[in-house]
């Protein structure tokens, strides 16, 4: 582990451990926590309507007439407004609009973090809807990785620790073999016993894709990945999102404000106060 985490006392690690099995199911399973509202989500939500379940599943994700509003009484505030959107598996969508359009939201909803007020959320042919949140937990560690553009990484574990709790907390096999091939595909071999504290900002967003993908989900979600990096650093990490992407076939889905980062999508979605205001190629940018 190296000598700063062979230095830490064996029951501070495993109380990291317990604590963070909640810290994780607030920032990379609550539907509440980590959507970027501050807000609480409503824990009732209406079953989808049966004939919009019943719709093709040939698409990746598809969202059916989705609205969402946050917040309670006199402050709920209505974000998405009948939301429809289909996404192709291998498709990469980029997500733009200006702040308040709804974008981390959607993305958030069709990452299952938020709960559609009403319309149908469905994604690898789940429809979100009728899983309570233990089995929307389980369906997003086996088909989305998401990446937050704050890293959301547990202080007091290392690169190889960060990675591997995921398959950890499902249960999974060979755990941090399978973290440190996920780190080395991000090259980030040579730190995999680095706190979060020891590592650049490029090099945290490196393990929160790591991360995110080392399950190997069909979907990757990002929501501003390069937002909190320098440009150059930032270049980086969007070669390495859509190396990933092409390597495993995956459905990218992203938000951004960055036009070049949009345009390297097949397909952008324009949002504005809660609406798509336009859906194309990336040559009308």
């Amino acid at each position: 582990m190296g000598m700063i985490g062979a230095e830490r006392m064996e029951p501070t690690v495993e109380a990291d451990r317990r604590t963070v099995h909640d810290s994780l199911q607030d920032k990379l399973t609550s539907p509440a926590s980590q959507a970027g509202s501050g807000q609480t989500v409503p824990q009732e939500h209406p079953k989808a309507n049966a004939a919009v379940t019943a719709a093709p599943t040939d698409m990746a994700i598809r969202l059916a007439d989705v609205h969402l509003s946050l917040g309670h009484a006199a402050a709920r505030v209505h974000i998405l407004k009948g939301i429809s959107l289909a996404v192709r598996p291998g498709e990469a969508i980029g997500l733009v609009g200006p702040s308040g359009s709804g974008k981390s939201t959607l993305l958030m909803t069709l990452a299952g973090l938020e709960r559609a007020d009403r319309g149908a959320v469905i994604v690898a042919g789940q429809e979100l809807g009728g899983l309570d949140e233990d089995a929307l937990a389980r369906f997003r560690g086996r088909n989305i990785g998401i990446v937050f553009q704050s890293f959301h990484l547990v202080p007091t574990m290392t690169a190889l620790e960060n990675v591997a709790l995921p398959i950890e907390l499902t249960g999974g096999r060979d755990a941090f073999e399978r973290a440190a091939a996920s780190l080395e595909r991000v090259g980030l071999g040579h730190r995999l016993h680095h706190y979060p504290s020891q590592l650049s900002g490029g090099e945290q967003q490196r393990v929160a894709i790591a991360r995110a993908t080392v399950g190997h989900p069909p979907i990757l979600v990002a929501d501003e990945p390069t937002g909190n990096l320098d440009e150059a650093t930032g270049s980086s990490i969007v070669e390495l999102l859509f190396d990933l992407k092409r390597d495993r076939h995956a459905t990218l889905v992203l938000v951004t404000h960055d036009p070049s980062l949009a345009a390297r999508c097949d397909r952008v979605v324009h949002l504005r106060s809660g609406l798509v205001e336009a859906d194309h190629a990336p040559a009308n940018l």
